[in-house]
């Protein structure tokens, strides 16, 4: 039902990483570039949270967010939207995120057990100009915990071409597959929220795409939160992985991606490529990759 996906683009070497989305000089101005990165705990501050940074760290950070050359950008955590624009320049990007503070205490632990938690918070980084509608945050997703992601939900309006609705998304961690792993009630509760606002959105007029850090490997197979979701049922529910049969390579421990960009029906068919940004050093600034996907607007 679902189909595989060729890689394209160049290797370039920037900032420590290795960049595999289309070079700037080539890119489609008829598509929109879509990508998710989750930023490991991004601060506002030098040296708060659990992976403390140097000034240094912030400036790769954006060296390499500038080279995606993305129109938009879904991220997590990220403090606040302070912490988010000094990775994502605010001259360029408009930056929202979401609305629940959260409930925010303890020590980090484990290699750094005298820094302190911070918030984790889902948002988005839109190009400048590129019109958007933001609908209200899909707080189900917390299933009654404050310190659970909220939903971003927003509708782009790219010029000359059609809207296109992206739900960003940070799904409990710790039931990356099968259904006993001891996160796997909280994510249980967690999809059906998720099945229900695609239900909808498949029911609407716009073509939507849902993105993020879901904590799963969608793409295994047999996998039962994909089948869950993936049911055809509204028809415009049928639903494609941006990254079928494609290995990350962004840590070599693992060989089935977590962040995902799916695409509904209608989305799948404007859809031309995915791609993976590895970073070239073993200093990696998050321990997640970028990933995007280019759709026709």
């Amino acid at each position: 039902m679902k189909f595989g996906i060729l890689i394209t683009g160049l290797s370039l070497a920037l900032g420590g990483c290795a960049h595999l989305s289309i070079a700037p000089s080539t890119r489609q101005a008829p598509d929109l570039k879509v990508v998710s990165w989750n930023l490991e705990f991004l601060a506002e501050r030098d040296g708060a949270g659990c992976k403390p940074r140097t000034a240094a760290d912030y400036a790769q950070m954006r060296q390499i967010a500038d080279s995606l050359n993305a129109d938009v950008i879904a991220f997590q955590e990220a403090e606040n939207p302070a912490a988010a624009a000094r990775v994502f320049d605010p001259s360029r990007y408009t930056i929202i995120m979401e609305t629940r503070l959260g409930d925010v205490s303890g020590k980090c632990g484990g290699r750094q057990p005298e820094q302190t938690f911070i918030r984790q918070a889902v948002g988005f980084a839109i190009r400048k100009d590129l019109a958007f509608d933001r609908a209200a945050d899909l707080t189900a997703l917390q299933v009654g915990n404050p310190n659970l992601r909220s939903g971003v939900d927003i509708t782009v309006r790219p010029a000359g071409g059609r809207p296109l609705r992206l739900l960003a998304v940070h799904l409990k961690s710790g039931c990356f597959s099968g259904s006993t792993g001891p996160a796997c009630d909280t994510l249980a509760q967690q999809v059906p929220v998720l099945e229900d606002w695609i239900d909808a959105a498949a029911r609407g007029d716009t073509r939507f795409v849902v993105l993020g850090d879901w904590n799963r490997r969608l793409a295994v197979p047999g996998d039962a939160v994909w089948i869950d979701l993936d049911d055809g049922d509204p028809a415009d529910s049928d639903l494609t992985l941006a990254d079928d049969g494609v290995v990350p390579r962004c840590d070599p421990r693992f060989t089935a991606f977590i962040d995902h960009i799916v695409l509904d029906r209608r989305s799948a068919v404007d859809f031309r490529r995915f791609s993976e940004l590895t970073y070239a050093t073993a200093n990696h600034p998050s321990d997640h990759c970028p990933i995007s996907a280019v759709i026709a607007r």
